[in-house]
């Protein structure tokens, strides 16, 4: 994808390490939420079920208006193309599934400052846990559903909806870890 091997380097991201950037900081959220804010285990689960469920809107948003915006200048395609594009063209290639750090971590800050503004850091401690393990499982499912044959009731549904994307129909069927908002807002593959 670059030239430059510093960047192509960066560009390509073992689909184990966001588990290894992102569970250490639930942890500490989980930490910060229980013993210094003192919140109750039922207070905990709800803010982060909340989290999970905000999390599967950000992904549909993200992936819809973002990943697939339709650039009108060269270097707008250009960017779209290192963001996105290249995973259409290439989906099979296991070092570009999962978001790389250097697109993940500005990411997870931008939401953690927007979030902690919304609702103070007594309830972000318990929301970010979810909000960020709802990023993980996205990732490693989007992972598994390009290189497993998954099947079964939950992750074999998740990988046709997600290949019939790829493959099919790249303008609907945006959720890759649940296809909720794409009923809702009626970009599934029903017409």
């Amino acid at each position: 994808m670059f030239e430059n091997n510093i960047m192509e380097f960066f560009s390509r991201v073992h689909w184990t390490i966001p588990l290894f950037l992102y569970l250490p900081i639930i942890s500490i959220f989980l930490s910060l939420a229980s013993t210094h804010h003192h919140l109750a285990t039922a207070t905990i689960v709800k803010y982060s079920l909340w989290g999970v469920l905000v999390w599967t809107l950000a992904e549909y948003s993200l992936h819809r208006f973002i990943f697939h915006y339709e650039p009108r200048t060269a270097w707008g395609e250009k960017i779209h193309w290192m963001f996105h594009g290249v995973h259409h063209d290439y989906p099979s290639d296991p070092l570009r599934l999962v978001m790389v750090p250097t697109i993940s971590i500005p990411l997870a800050s931008l939401f953690y400052f927007l979030f902690h503004s919304l609702m103070g850091s007594t309830l972000v401690s318990a929301f970010m846990p979810g909000f960020l393990l709802g990023y993980l499982f996205y990732d490693v499912t989007h992972y598994a559903v390009h290189h497993f044959p998954l099947k079964g009731k939950v992750f074999g549904k998740l990988r046709e909806h997600h290949m019939r994307h790829h493959f099919k129909y790249p303008d609907r069927g945006y959720g890759v870890s649940s296809p909720l908002w794409d009923v809702i807002f009626r970009s599934d593959y029903v017409k």
